[in-house]
């Protein structure tokens, strides 16, 4: 279904809101695993959009946190308590968006706080490639899997892969835009302490993209889930679950 000019998934009914903001690359569709659970741990509503120039959205004018997290915030409405759970690239544009709402409480899980120069140098390159055309469906899925971080954790037949491609003219292609890979650094100071929120990094053990010192600088909780990597919600959507449990009112 498409909401403020979005596609999202959503279930439950009632409150509180749990927003589900994925990673860069990925779609709304990567969360399938956390729904039946919800069905039967969350209370509540809950939406996992596409973000912006990701699987069904369309791209937006600009790539920023501040842009990514303007483009989500129409989906949070009812004033009632909302939770929001951000993996890698959400959960900076979470964090962006509870400056923005009065948001409950942002578990931001995995998100990369350290960046070298080589880091933005090589995103930057990546965010002016041209698209890249397949001949088929399988090539593509091949493809997306690689960029999203998900090789070896869904197949390219899941749903939540097929997500994210386009078939367009006999062709395939990502339906990533590749201008989001310049959205550049998060500064993690001002996102932190500019909300009321209560804030909570994680991370999977084997996380390459970042370490438990680099998560506990920014003063909040952190959570450390053991045996997991950077995909963490989607390795083991019943353990991160458990980042939940103090929030469903």
């Amino acid at each position: 279904m498409m909401d403020a000019d979005l596609r999202v998934r959503a279930g439950g009914d009632g409150e509180p809101l749990l927003l589900l903001l994925h990673g860069l690359g990925a779609t709304g569709d990567v969360w399938s695993g956390w729904w039946p659970e919800l069905a039967n741990r969350w209370p509540g509503r809950w939406i996992a959009p596409d973000l912006p120039g990701h699987g069904g959205s369309p791209a937006p004018p600009e790539y920023t946190f501040d842009a990514l997290a303007e483009a989500v915030r129409p989906l949070v409405t009812g004033g009632g308590p909302t939770v929001v759970v951000g993996h890698s690239l959400g959960g900076v544009v979470a964090l962006a968006l509870a400056a923005r709402l009065p948001v409950a409480a942002v578990i931001g899980l995995g998100i990369k706080v350290a960046w070298s120069d080589e880091d933005l140098e090589r995103a930057g390159a990546m965010a002016q490639r041209p698209v890249a055309w397949f001949d088929s469906a399988d090539e593509a899925a091949a493809r997306h899997l690689r960029v999203s971080g998900l090789a070896g954790l869904l197949t390219p037949d899941d749903p939540a892969v097929r997500a994210g491609i386009h078939e367009i003219g006999g062709r395939w292609r990502l339906a990533l835009d590749p201008c989001a890979f310049g959205v550049g650094a998060p500064d993690m100071a001002p996102l932190v302490a500019g909300t009321s929120a209560a804030v909570t990094l994680a991370r999977g053990e084997h996380d390459p993209m970042n370490t438990d010192d680099q998560l506990r600088q920014w003063g909040v909780p952190v959570v450390t889930l053991a045996g997991l990597g950077h995909n963490a919600h989607v390795e083991s959507p019943r353990h991160c679950l458990e980042l939940l449990a103090d929030h469903a009112w």
